[in-house]
């Protein structure tokens, strides 16, 4: 068996291009872009509104896909899937964590988080399971029959990321998780993301436009205009 050091990458792009037009006009928000993220690993996008950052989350997450270039994601070529592939293939490997939380405020926080398995061929009880472990991990078994209007905005984004759990996927993608919410809150969020790396080996790749949520993970790209510009890694 491979050592994590010497495991494939969980992600590899390699000139990825985006393009689409705009009325008349071609609009590439990503260009030529090489991207290579370990397995085990906590990435910081920052950059600029327009830079491209939400553009590559897509990408990496199955939402959409590349007018050029090649993305493998553990060890799969995302970028010859057809539209059906890419959905099945997102709702086994990728987690997305908005930053709206984007919960169905007439069910409770058990039903939101198992939304993803309903159309899973998983028994009821299995379901049940699932659910129970993923609300757990977040620190929020006591307030899973709770609906959000019920809940903190902390405790909304936890139910969020519980249901971005729930199918054990290895890869999450974070949009701003950490925007819309105070400072402790965020923080408390921040050491979830943590946590989820160091103790379940998940890979994470998060968009932020806050320093000091992207001082959580272990490396910052910054983009701008569909280029990686610096690198750096976080110092927490």
């Amino acid at each position: 068996m491979n050592s994590p050091a010497t495991q494939p990458p969980m992600i590899r792009c390699h000139g990825i291009t985006k393009s689409y037009r705009k009325g008349p006009n071609l609009v590439t928000p990503l260009e030529k872009l090489d991207l290579t993220v370990s397995r085990g690993e906590f990435l910081a996008l920052m950059g600029p509104s327009g830079s491209g950052k939400t553009t590559l989350l897509n990408l990496l997450s199955g939402i959409d896909s590349p007018t050029g270039g090649s993305l493998v994601i553990d060890g799969q070529d995302i970028s010859a899937f057809n539209r059906r592939q890419l959905t099945r293939w997102r709702g086994e490997n990728v987690g997305y964590i908005f930053q709206l939380y984007h919960l169905v405020p007439v069910l409770t926080a058990f039903e939101n988080v198992e939304l993803p398995l309903l159309l899973s061929p998983l028994p009821r009880r299995e379901r049940r399971e699932k659910v129970e472990q993923a609300l757990a991990l977040v620190g929020l078994s006591d307030r899973m029959h709770h609906t959000p209007n019920e809940l903190s905005g902390g405790q909304e984004q936890r139910v969020a990321i519980a249901r971005a759990l729930v199918s054990d996927p290895p890869l999450l993608v974070a949009d701003e998780p950490t925007g819309d919410l105070d400072r402790e809150s965020a923080a408390h969020i921040l050491d979830l993301l943590r946590s989820l790396v160091n103790e379940h080996g998940k890979t994470i790749v998060m968009v932020t436009h806050d320093a000091k949520a992207a001082a959580a993970a272990d490396r910052v790209l910054h983009l701008e205009k569909g280029q990686l510009l610096e690198q750096e890694t976080a110092a927490r």
